[in-house]
């Protein structure tokens, strides 16, 4: 599947396997790009009722910029290809030993 943008009237024709396999192909082609440069590592926890809670370890994992990566950036990427996604939360990694990255 190419990382093409669902139409609000295809979305209710797609199960939730679907939308998590799309998710996950957003968040390995475009956003953990991203986020690898500092250091980071961003994955799908799970994904329930519209609320994909996201796995931030790494450099991510602390980092006083993570919620607003969280928000602006993959919210909004989710949100622009993957209708279904009405919000994002984070777990992050209790046992990350990486100095968060700060700017």
């Amino acid at each position: 599947m190419d990382c093409k943008r669902i139409r609000n009237e295809e979305k209710s024709m797609r199960s939730d396997e679907e939308v998590i396999r799309h998710i996950n192909e957003i968040i390995d082609r475009q956003i953990q790009p991203s986020v690898e440069l500092h250091g980071g590592k961003v994955s799908l926890e799970k994904y329930e009722d519209g609320v994909a809670t996201m796995f931030m370890s790494g450099a991510c994992s602390g980092c006083a910029s993570s919620e607003y990566t969280l928000q602006q950036g993959i919210l909004q990427m989710l949100q622009y290809y993957i209708p279904e996604v009405k919000n994002v939360l984070k777990v992050e990694d209790p046992n990350s030993t990486v100095d968060p990255y700060y700017t």
